[in-house]
């Protein structure tokens, strides 16, 4: 077996045993890196020689007792909206191209303090918006499964490494799916926690009241460990919320019995592709085999998730990246004839079509005379679909159902039609209207052998009842390796 096969969480146990140096783990990902992304194009920066120097740091706390974590000595990588002092942050954006951070976000910082080696900085949809990693300034990631499809986005190239064995683990972002899609496209597990568990600061902001950090793996102990890692209150993040429990990987127990998990019957209707309804309703049986109680519900305004979304995404969105202007930091234009002049060519050559798209949606739903229209009924529909959660949450522990309407889509088919995209979240973006926990983690291959991603939903702060039930799942199947891994 390949050292690259092994989870996070192995590795860190084999580097404990003194079987395997950190020096070596970080040398076989970078190799692998080295190996794939040529074909794969999963990131957009490889710090291979600070992360050489970091393992031998490390090594050396962890042969001095003073670094016990399950992730000592183990390489992530990190999605390039996270900030990183010292390594290229660009949001795959033009406008950030260039772009060195003075600071490093929290998320990341309480890895480091725990012995993560970071490797290098993961590819995404510009500024996280889209759904396919296509819209990225430096190229298209590539589906390890299949490289004329798409790996999903934003959190592509994070998934896609994971999956490719690239790297053993990685952090992503979460504004409307953006962790858990990818992760049904490429075969992996990854967690998006309850709004104001991980720390948003360093995070480069797209939508601030939908945002949230969390971990992509290849199983649900890893992510469970790494949630528990990366987890904490800070004080520099208004956001943050102060928790009494932190200790997810607790719920990693095979036992279901009791539990009742809802089925919402409108997610299972037009628009879902009859081999990912088939497989998330097996997934469902195999719970309900192993003592969960199954029931079907109707959740009501699935419909009104999406333009809800995108109102409240796209304003948001265009007050935050106001701040690049060409001023302070990142691209600049050559050749301008005063300062309103330089605003305009340096955000007209900096940002990308999608970006430019979502800008204008934004700035014109927060406009004089559309605000009350758009912008506040939108705030209304968020509140109602937080109340049509709570409702469902007073009866049930865990809702049940598929992180994607279809398997990943082929290159270049969704660009085409950005319309069709938006509607390919339908099922990841309610949790982040919401502030919810979710998870996704894989639950069978198509005829085609694409990866199908199963989703399961908690209440805030319920992130262990998403955690025991996809453990319970996930001790019924084999992890299944990639092509390209």
């Amino acid at each position: 077996m390949s050292l690259m096969n092994l989870t996070a969480t192995g590795l860190g146990e084999k580097i404990k045993d003194k079987e395997i140096s950190v020096q070596e783990a970080v040398q076989a990902a970078l190799g692998a890196i080295e190996a794939k992304e040529a074909e794969l194009n999963s990131f957009v920066t490889v710090d291979g020689d600070n992360a050489l120097k970091r393992a031998e740091e490390v090594q050396e706390l962890i042969n001095g007792g003073k670094l016990k974590s399950p992730l000592a000595g183990v390489p992530v990588a990190i999605k390039d909206n996270i900030c990183t002092k010292g390594l290229r942050t660009t949001c795959s954006s033009k406008i950030l191209g260039s772009y060195i951070p003075g600071y490093t976000a929290e998320a990341v910082l309480n890895l480091e303090k725990a012995g993560a080696v970071v490797i290098g900085k993961t590819n995404m949809d510009e500024f996280a918006m889209g759904s396919t990693t296509e819209t990225s300034y430096f190229g298209a990631t590539k589906n390890p499964w299949d490289t004329n499809h798409v790996p999903g986005g934003s959190s592509g190239g994070s998934c896609a490494a994971v999956a490719a064995e690239e790297c053993f683990y990685a952090l992503g972002s979460d504004t409307g799916g953006s962790i858990r899609q990818p992760c049904s496209f490429c075969g992996v597990t990854g967690i998006k926690p309850t709004y104001g568990t991980v720390s948003r600061y360093g995070l480069i902001a797209y939508g601030s009241s939908l945002d949230q950090i969390g971990p992509v793996a290849k199983d649900v102990t890893d992510c469970a460990a790494i949630l528990e890692t990366i987890s904490s209150y800070d004080n520099k993040d208004s956001t943050s919320i102060k928790r009494r429990d932190y200790n997810f990987t607790s719920a990693l127990v095979d036992d279901v019995k009791g539990m009742k998990i809802g089925i919402p019957s409108d997610y299972f209707g037009a628009g879902l592709d009859s081999e990912v309804k088939e497989a998330v309703l097996n997934a469902a049986k195999v719970l309900e085999e192993k003592g969960a109680e199954i029931e079907e519900f109707n959740l009501s305004l699935v419909d009104y998730a999406i333009p809800a979304y995108y109102i409240i995404a796209c304003a948001e969105a265009s007050s935050n990246l106001a701040r690049f202007d060409g001023v302070k930091y990142g691209y600049r234009t050559d050749s301008y004839n005063g300062l309103h002049n330089m605003y305009k060519k340096t955000r007209s050559e900096g940002f990308g079509a999608e970006v430019k798209r979502r800008i204008m949606l934004g700035s014109f739903v927060l406009s004089s005379g559309y605000y009350d229209a758009y912008y506040i009924k939108a705030l209304k529909t968020k509140a109602l679909i937080k109340q049509a959660f709570d409702k469902a949450f007073s009866k049930y522990d865990v809702i049940l159902g598929p992180a994607a309407p279809s398997t990943a889509p082929e290159l270049g088919q969704s660009l085409s039609d950005p319309l069709k995209m938006y509607l390919g979240d339908i099922y990841t973006i309610s949790a982040n209207l919401a502030g919810l926990p979710g998870i996704t983690l894989p639950c069978g291959l198509s005829s085609r052998k694409l990866p199908i991603g199963l989703q399961l939903l908690g209440n805030c702060f319920e992130e262990k009842n998403i955690i025991r039930a996809a453990y319970a799942f996930e001790q019924t199947r084999e992890y299944v390796h990639s092509p390209l891994a």
